[in-house]
């Protein structure tokens, strides 16, 4: 059973084939309509099934999108609208799940909620997003880099500035993983997950964490940042202070090598993490990277039901 719950565990070839695999249908649908279904339609008579609880825009259009131009279908629900949401168990709903779709794909809270249905279901699960990890994102930011550089991540230098959430956490993990350098920019208190940084310098992962924005994007060809406050935590002015150095503004950019490129995971908060003439500026690929979230979760869910690699 193919499961991706993390960056980690699939491996340095499966992310390859996955990445080589949305980069080919991308190509492959210059000039279709959005609603076309891919020539081969290669998931044909298959059923997705997609929980929420947590909102969300790029995820939900792009694997609902996503699953239909692989000639598939899906079913959209959030967990107050299942038993899940009445204290049935995560370990029942999967049993249940398994017998009427072909895979889940769920963004959530916690992570141990997509690691128990991956253990009691026989179906493939996705991680959609939990607070731990947004592989599916990090995933789309790769694919977005080789697009803009025209080479593979491998051998990259890439920095990240702001808090050391999930999505820091993912690109930790892609870094170990694909073999490019990775520079976290972050406060004191702020760091990211010990556990998670430690695995991947294990695993032979170039990873450094400094104090200063500067120090992390000096040199980069890609600088990522997500907003300071994730969805569930407190907004409180102790944050926002912490946080106000490590804004990418113009100034900022300049730091980075020539031709960097800038990424957000989107939704943002204009004029806190990121200024305007820096999103809306040349150096921006957030517009491609939200769209190669579709393409790239069309090739995780090929990966995940065998199809590819």
């Amino acid at each position: 059973m193919r499961h991706f719950l993390d960056l980690a565990t699939p491996g340095k070839a499966a992310l390859r084939a996955i990445l080589d695999e949305a980069h080919r249908r991308k190509a492959a649908r210059a000039g279709k309509p959005r609603g076309a279904v891919d020539d081969d339609a290669p998931l044909a008579g298959h059923v997705l099934a997609m929980i929420f609880e947590k909102p969300s825009t790029r995820t939900r259009f792009s694997f609902d999108v996503g699953i239909r131009q692989l000639g598939g279908t899906s079913i959209v629900t959030s967990s107050s609208d299942m038993q899940l949401g009445r204290g049935e168990t995560v370990a029942d709903t999967a049993r249940v799940l398994s017998r009427f779709v072909d895979a889940i794909m769920i963004r959530t809270a916690a992570h141990e909620t997509v690691e128990g249905l991956a253990e009691f279901g026989s179906l493939p699960v996705i991680n959609g997003l939990t607070d731990l990890s947004h592989p599916c994102q990090a995933m789309a930011d790769l694919m977005t880099v080789e697009e803009r550089l025209g080479q593979s991540v491998e051998g990259t230098c890439w920095a990240w500035v702001g808090d050391g959430n999930n999505m820091a956490h993912s690109l930790i993990e892609a870094a170990s993983v694909m073999g490019f350098d990775l520079k976290l920019g972050v406060p004191h208190g702020y760091d990211p997950d010990q556990a998670v940084m430690a695995t991947a310098c294990a695993r032979g992962g170039s990873i450094d964490v400094v104090r200063s924005a500067v120090a992390a994007v000096e040199g980069a060809k890609v600088v990522v940042t997500d907003t300071w406050v994730s969805m569930g935590q407190a907004d409180t002015k102790d944050k926002a202070s912490a946080m106000k150095p490590f804004a990418v503004t113009p100034l900022l950019m300049s730091k980075a090598a020539e031709g960097a490129v800038f990424l957000h995971c989107l939704p943002a908060h204009r004029g806190e993490e990121v200024l305007d003439q820096v999103i809306d500026g040349p150096a921006s690929a957030v517009w491609d990277e939200a769209e190669n979230r579709l393409h790239v979760q069309k090739a995780i869910m090929l990966w995940c039901l065998g199809k590819i690699g």
